[in-house]
């Protein structure tokens, strides 16, 4: 079987998976909705008012949040991972989701109430943090797994600088606690409106990019000779990387690992082309975070566990691997 016809099945299974993510998502919980009923209330049908308002209240809500995040920070995780040439890199890893995590903390105390706000401090977080990284990388020389350390080092600073707020302004964020860890309980459809708007140019820019991305990995010189302005290209990407982590950061607090994980695991079975990784990522992310984030719901119930627990336990261990397995690569 060709690599292209395999990259199809493995997109079009990584979508079926997705779907009864979806489904299973919207359906399950403290209070369950039955299929039929999902799919009468999905064309218009009759429902009852308890299944309408489990739908549109509370599941519908929270399964697109989770859709749009785990898209968003899987491919912001695959763009990062190839302007940087750095396998350990990914949004949290390296701070962009401090960054965005500090900047809505600080719009939301200097501005409460500003909904369209929230998503453009974000961005400007989510951005700022990814040229100062893409400045220790490029501009003195550093190794990736130092980049990695500065990182890791700047996330400990942002996320003292959100306590710091926290401590000075303790109304400034409404769910603060789940915000610090990532979580989607009690997200609205409001509060989508501005993140979708951005996670969906920020798709699209990814998807327009990727073959430029492929070019990079050739090298700085053989890109040159092909025509590619290297640094545009790098800049572009990260600025499109940090647009996607930041708009998901906006109303789903600091969830990590998600643009470490799934990237790898889609590198696995499409390879290295990113015209196949970035969409399989923004797939298998959408229904990673979907998954992970119904199984915290129901594992613990009638508690439930924010999802970014979850992940950080899953996420934790698979960084501590990838360090050693590219230990060996050039890391250090």
């Amino acid at each position: 079987m060709g690599s292209v016809s395999r990259n199809i099945i493995v997109v079009a299974a990584t979508a079926v998976l997705l779907a009864a993510a979806t489904a299973a998502a919207a359906t399950l919980g403290a209070s369950s909705v039955s299929l039929p009923e999902l799919a009468a209330w999905l064309v218009g049908g009759d429902v009852s008012d308890m299944a309408r308002n489990i739908l549109e209240n509370v599941r519908v809500p929270r399964v697109l949040a989770a859709l749009l995040a785990g898209a968003a920070l899987a491919t912001s995780g695959a763009l990062i991972q190839a302007c940087l040439d750095n396998p350990l890199a990914s949004p949290n890893v390296i701070g962009v989701n401090s960054g965005a995590g500090l900047a809505v903390l600080l719009a939301a105390s200097l501005v409460p109430g500003a909904l369209w706000l929230t998503s453009l401090a974000a961005f400007a977080g989510a951005l700022a943090t990814a040229l100062i990284i893409f400045a220790l990388s490029l501009g003195t020389g550093l190794s990736r797994l130092t980049v990695v350390l500065a990182g890791i080092a700047i996330t400990t600073v942002f996320g003292a600088g959100m306590n710091t707020i926290l401590i000075v302004d303790p109304d400034a964020y409404i769910g603060s606690s789940t915000f610090l860890v990532g979580g989607l309980s009690g997200v609205l459809m409001r509060d989508l409106a501005w993140p979708a708007a951005y996670i969906a140019v920020g798709l699209v820019a990814a998807l327009a990019g990727a073959a430029k991305l492929n070019i990079l990995s050739l090298g700085d010189e053989a890109a040159h000779s092909l025509g590619v302005n290297v640094r545009a290209v790098r800049l572009g990407m990260l600025a499109v990387a940090a647009v996607l982590a930041g708009a998901a950061v906006s109303f789903a607090g600091l969830i990590g690992f998600v643009g470490l994980v799934v990237p790898h695991l889609m590198r696995f079975f499409v390879g290295h082309d990113n015209r196949w990784v970035v969409p399989a990522s923004a797939l298998a992310g959408a229904a990673f975070v979907v998954g992970c984030d119904l199984l915290a719901r129901v594992l613990f119930a009638p508690y439930e566990l924010p999802v970014g627990i979850l992940l950080a336990f899953i996420g934790g261990p698979f960084f501590i691997y990838l360090i050693l397995k590219n230990k060996g690569d050039g890391l250090d």
